[in-house]
């Protein structure tokens, strides 16, 4: 792709990342515990039917400079042991709200630093979700991973609990960056990680992450982890370009004085490992995933059906609503969104007072809805077909365009760029495109005020 520098200061601007929309700067703190179980209760008659938990984790045995999420330094077993007994308790709370004829498709653990902690307690949260209802053919089970904190004898525990989809948070392979960012190196070789994770096993999927635009980092380095990582064959990779919102999380102050790479090196970064990706057989999905041609999420994107949450990318087969249990977690249901409270203390105490641990939420509109789906139509598949959308939700064309305040000449200079297809049935992103996607589905959020939220760059 050939992308001008001229280009990159246009459009390099804050926009939302929309992993849901309205995105979660825009919760709301009146809302309460009895929303959320109304909010539940409805979900039980909204699309998908199907069920997806995702659990947070918020113990890491020591804090990355670049981190984003809502995390705690590890303190000891009986802190950590209190947190998954008010976890259990949130499970069992939430579920008997929950029809017990839903099938479960996908358990998510998230942090943090899942693997921070004994596999008898990731171990433990799982079975009891197992427990509670039936689930679909080959549900996702799936853990993310800090290759620091993983063993043989770690490992072997979650393939015999039936994990079968992990997420390894490489960051880079060179020791030197990762030192620059207090990031600790594999404990055993990633091949032998791998090796141990899979076991000839064809169901069980390896992804291995990565971040791009940290200290130290150059192109040429990025692209030797990069390559490093193509001769592991995973079966996903993931480039994430560091998000740098130090008035959220003041630790990133740190790495400002290391020095941060600037946007067009990232960019730099970005269309070198895309290039290289692209020679090795890997498929682009969304932004930042790529993935092999047989995988399940390359067919979903060529059949305009790749579908994605605050997990991540996935199938019409594992998505579900998502219930979401630990601080900080977001459930995401068919009418709106509910979140859990940030502190861990203040987390316990409310579970053992029998109250649901909720901080804020959000109640989706039926206009919202709307532009819902078509934010997560472009987001996924950066494709929109404007008469089968209108027909999805039950609606003209001209109320669907109504809802999303469409204007064709917003498009103008996208179309101008190269980076938007467009005629009266149907709006296309292209490659070129892919990169300023957030920019593009921006231009349908009729709520987005660039003035008043604060946001990371969309490079």
């Amino acid at each position: 792709m050939d992308i001008s520098k001229k280009l990159i200061d246009k459009y390099n601007i804050p926009v939302p990342r929309y992993t849901s929309y309205p995105p979660a700067n825009h919760f709301r703190g009146d809302l309460n515990e009895e929303d959320y179980v109304d909010l539940i209760q409805c979900s039980n008659k909204g699309k998908p039917e199907q069920l997806s938990f995702y659990i947070h984790i918020p113990f890491c045995k020591k804090i990355c400079f670049y981190c984003g999420c809502n995390t705690n330094p590890m303190v000891n077993e009986r802190a950590v042991d209190e947190y998954i007994s008010a976890v259990k308790k949130e499970i069992e709370m939430v579920t008997a709200q929950i029809n017990p004829e839903r099938l479960l498709s996908q358990i998510h653990f998230g942090g943090g630093t899942p693997n921070a902690i004994s596999s008898k307690y990731i171990i433990e949260i799982k079975e009891l979700l197992v427990s509670k209802f039936k689930s679909i053919a080959q549900p996702e089970i799936a853990l993310e991973c800090n290759p620091a904190n993983l063993d043989v004898e770690y490992i072997s525990d979650l393939r015999n609990a039936g994990f079968n989809r992990f997420s390894i948070g490489i960051q880079d392979f060179d020791k030197h960056i990762l030192k620059n960012v207090n990031r600790d190196p594999s404990k055993i070789p990633i091949e032998k990680v791998i090796e141990l994770l899979k076991q000839d096993d064809k169901d069980v999927a390896v992804n291995l992450d990565f971040i791009y635009g940290l200290p130290g980092q150059t192109v040429e380095s990025f692209l030797h982890t990069i390559q490093h990582a193509i001769e592991l064959k995973p079966d996903r990779l993931v480039t994430f370009s560091y998000a740098h919102v130090p008035w959220i999380k003041k630790h990133q102050q740190i790495l400002e004085k290391k020095g941060l790479p600037g946007a067009a090196q990232k960019l730099q970064m970005f269309l070198s490992a895309y290039e290289l990706l692209k020679s090795a057989g890997y498929q682009n999905i969304g932004l930042d995933h790529y993935v092999l041609p047989k995988d399940e999420l390359f067919k979903a994107l060529n059949n305009h059906q790749l579908h994605r949450n605050f997990q991540g990318y996935c199938t019409r087969r594992t998505t579900g609503q998502v219930y979401a249990f630990g601080v900080s977690g977001i459930s995401q249901m068919e009418d709106g969104y509910m979140q859990n409270t940030k502190n861990v203390k203040t987390y316990t105490d409310n579970l053992k007072l029998n109250k649901l641990p909720v901080e804020r939420g959000y109640k989706l509109s039926p206009r919202e809805k709307t532009i819902k789906e078509v934010i997560n139509a472009l987001m996924c598949n950066q494709y929109l077909h404007w008469e089968n959308m209108a027909a999805k939700l039950n609606q003209s064309v001209k109320e669907l365009k109504e809802s999303v305040n469409f204007n064709p000449e917003m498009f103008a200079d996208f179309i101008k760029d190269e980076l938007v297809v467009m005629n009266d049935r149907e709006l296309k992103i292209t490659e070129k495109g892919s990169l300023f996607i957030r920019n593009i589905t921006a231009t349908l959020d009729p709520e987005y005020k660039e003035q008043l939220k604060k946001y990371s760059k969309s490079v």
